[in-house]
């Protein structure tokens, strides 16, 4: 309410929104009608939503709390752009930062965690966070102006609640000027923080590298390193992996290569000279291709195939030109296992798959998603990589079948 009248005071161009989350029955609709009346009185365009807010938390397996803020924060962005506002702007203030940060640290957070609440996240922002609860308070006492209280906030239900009435009081009483050092702190380790960001994106354009879609982290970036696992859990945490994973693939780096990580959404592998990352690919089993079928998927790949009586060879690996003759049909499209072998194209022998993969320097990660397409028993490609010396096309007036290989959206 204090930064309502402010935003008043300076006529700015602003509207309020109000989410009800319908958790306190009566009192939600008295704080609805609170601040729609406010609004009216002063002609301040007014937004209000009643949002499902405990069905949305039990189908998503998420707080009552993460909960609200998913829901608000998505119904506040439509706000933003259908009304075309510039900001979102939210009321949080200091005692709110110091709190976060002591969440935070008994969370267990990185030093980013403890530079509090920043002031302004893209369309986000956060005027008050200069004023103290109790400054806020007094501001709108003398001022005479209305607010109503969540009787939530008196519980201790929630941990934020929690370190608001038992453990910030004990730490006011070893430091009655706390707010004021808390913020100054907040500042030094907000510098603290800029300068370990840069030097993080130093590191990545040193030894980080994209490929297709992994993220190659080069083993040597680490050996002057003395933290190693903290240095790597900046790296990859947006990943989804934890600390204690972290400590694992440091002690694991110059072992046995082909050791496997994963988090939800991702997965990592120690290879030989690099950390690889790439995302979980849908399981591969097998697919079976009839002579008249133009598409076949195999997880997150896709082959477009069509019969042609004359061609134009074209020096690709995604592309395979196969002598129609010689197919037999349906054709096998699955993952390679150990034991495969074919006749790479160019020589007269047989060769294991797993050498060809070897000496085409196929990392362990990739080689997880290479795929063959059989015909009878008989490799005819490696998909993407070579086809089959005896399925190659002879004569381009042959009629050839030609297999293109792309990744599925």
């Amino acid at each position: 309410m204090v930064m309502l009248y402010l935003f008043m005071e300076c006529r700015f161009n602003i509207g309020v929104a109000h989410a009800n989350f319908q958790l306190r029955s009566d009192e939600s609709e008295g704080d609805e009608k609170f601040v729609e009346e406010i609004c009216k009185k002063n002609s301040v365009p007014f937004f209000t939503k009643k949002f499902e807010t405990e069905i949305h938390a039990k189908s998503n397996h998420i707080s009552i709390q993460m909960a609200a803020r998913e829901l608000r924060y998505q119904w506040f962005h439509e706000i933003l752009t259908d009304q075309q506002y510039n900001f979102i702007a939210t009321a949080h203030h200091l005692n709110d930062s110091i709190e976060t940060v002591l969440l935070n640290l008994v969370r267990g957070s990185g030093l980013e965690g403890f530079d509090g609440i920043v002031s302004k996240n893209g369309k986000i922002i956060r005027p008050m966070l200069f004023a103290t609860r109790l400054e806020i308070e007094n501001y709108a006492r003398e001022n005479e102006i209305e607010w109503r209280e969540d009787r939530s906030n008196a519980t201790d239900d929630y941990s934020r609640n929690f370190i608001r009435h038992q453990i910030y009081p004990l730490l006011k009483e070893l430091n009655p000027s706390l707010e004021m050092t808390f913020d100054e702190s907040l500042h030094k380790i907000s510098g603290a923080v800029e300068l370990m960001e840069n030097g993080v994106e130093q590191w990545r354009l040193r030894f980080e590298r994209k490929k297709e879609n992994q993220i190659l982290l080069d083993k040597n970036g680490f050996e002057s390193i003395k933290n190693q696992e903290s240095v790597l859990w900046s790296l990859i945490k947006n990943f989804g992996f934890n600390f204690d994973q972290c400590c694992q693939i440091i002690t694991a780096l110059h072992g046995q290569s082909g050791k496997r990580f994963a988090s939800a959404q991702f997965e990592l592998v120690i290879d030989r000279d690099h950390l690889i990352i790439s995302k979980n690919q849908v399981e591969l089993t097998e697919t079976l291709i009839e002579s008249n079928q133009t598409e076949a998927s195999l997880g997150n790949f896709k082959l477009k195939i069509e019969k042609k009586e004359k061609i134009d060879f074209k020096n690709d690996p995604s592309i395979a030109f196969l002598d129609a003759d010689k197919l037999k049909f349906p054709l096998r499209w699955r993952k390679w296992k150990p034991g495969d072998s074919f006749h790479p194209l160019g020589m007269t022998h047989k060769k294991k798959l797993s050498d060809f993969l070897i000496d085409q320097k196929i990392s362990i990660a990739d080689k997880e998603t290479v795929t063959v397409l059989e015909s009878g028993n008989e490799i005819v490609w490696v998909v993407g990589k070579r086809i089959d010396e005896r399925f190659k096309v002879n004569n381009s007036e042959a009629s050839t079948i030609v297999c293109r290989l792309s990744t599925a959206d």
